[in-house]
């Protein structure tokens, strides 16, 4: 609520639901989809090693980083634009290609961040409808318009943890406009294992509309550090490089990050890791009853629709966990409201999560 004397945002602001993150205060946080092992030593190690340095501002060019990530996943360092986390790489992409009249399209239940970027520079956002939980191209391409200046595809998709092929998400690039971004938002790439999947850096390669982002917040498990960065054309670099801070990425962030790209046994672990423990759990969570839809990340959706009165209530579902301490992600923000998000964790918290909805059903 804002005074009659107070200064007047620009139309629409106010109009933004803030974005919520998974809560955080509980014994097991299952909520945010963070690393399930944390992060690497040699990660943690560089980052104290940095306490000594945080009086000098750090290179704003991360170009140590952006070595170390080309390096890592065979891109050309110079097409790299680090950032504080992905999403303020997608807010700068909205702020420098859209604004009022112009559209930003996504999927149905895409990450929320896509039209809260939208709506604070005045864009409008618009949805097309899923099939099957999934991003569906024919009904994407079917909401793009001549005011269609970016297409957000998240790759696996937060919260319903599905894909597009390879092969899907060329056609849709194929069926946009050379004047309309597509931005592969690859968050949980890493944890991909699928023959068929792509996380877009071919696309990039080939055209001068596609841009990739990624994060350290996941797999790396650097949430705490806000550091993600952007794979793109030299234009579109050129452009984020004229928007951004100058210092945008943190000196121990930087540090961090490289340690972690390094790391590439740790790196092998955790992926293993989530492999055994989601599949683990989606089969025990099947034999209660409930529907756990597909996951190539390191979340299941949880979907308790079915199930007898009183049991398929998502949000009691929350709430019993979150009195035995165990925190999971709500989804009616997302317009799954039978569902739940549970994080992959340790093996420790996912014996948990499945012995308390066992109670719950059950009770």
């Amino acid at each position: 609520m804002t005074s009659p004397n107070a200064p007047t945002p620009r139309p629409g602001i106010l109009d933004i639901a803030p974005y919520v993150g998974g809560e955080a205060a509980g014994t097991v946080r299952l909520a945010s989809n963070e690393g399930a092992l944390g992060p690497s030593p040699r990660a943690v190690e560089a980052f104290r090693r940095m306490a000594g340095e945080i009086h000098r501002y750090p290179d704003g060019g991360s170009h140590a980083l952006r070595t170390a990530i080309a390096a890592r996943f065979g891109l050309d360092a110079e097409r790299l634009v680090c950032g504080s986390g992905s999403d303020e790489l997608i807010s700068l992409l909205v702020r420098a290609y859209a604004g009022p009249g112009d559209e930003v399209l996504y999927s149905q239940h895409g990450f929320l961040m896509y039209p809260i970027a939208a709506k604070s520079v005045g864009a409008t956002p618009v949805t097309a409808p899923e099939s099957g939980l999934k991003t569906d191209v024919d009904a994407m391409l079917a909401r793009v318009t001549p005011r269609t200046k970016l297409v957000f595809v998240a790759n696996p998709n937060n919260p319903t943890g599905s894909y597009l092929s390879a092969e899907e998400l060329a056609r849709l690039h194929a069926g946009l406009p050379t004047g309309t971004l597509l931005v592969i938002d690859a968050a949980y790439a890493e944890y991909v294992s699928r023959n068929d999947y792509s996380s877009g850096q071919d696309l990039v390669e080939r055209f001068e509309n596609v841009v990739m982002t990624r994060t350290f917040s996941k797999i790396f498990a650097l949430g705490s550090l806000r550091l993600g960065w952007a794979y793109a054309p030299p234009a579109v670099v050129d452009v984020l490089n004229r928007v951004r801070g100058p210092f945008n990425v943190s000196g121990a962030a930087q540090a961090a990050g490289v340690a972690a790209l390094e790391d590439v046994e740790f790196l092998e672990r955790s992926r293993a890791h989530n492999e055994t423990w989601r599949t683990w759990l989606s089969d025990v969570l099947g034999e209660l009853g409930l529907t756990v839809h597909p996951s190539i990340a390191n979340f299941v959706l949880v979907d308790f629709s079915g199930q007898a009165a009183g049991k398929d209530d998502a949000e009691a579902a929350r709430l019993f966990l979150k009195e035995r301490g165990i925190l999971v992600r709500q989804m009616q923000a997302y317009g799954l409201p039978r569902c739940l998000r549970v994080s992959i964790g340790t093996e420790a918290e996912m014996r948990a999560v499945a012995d308390a909805l066992k109670a719950f059903l059950t009770a």
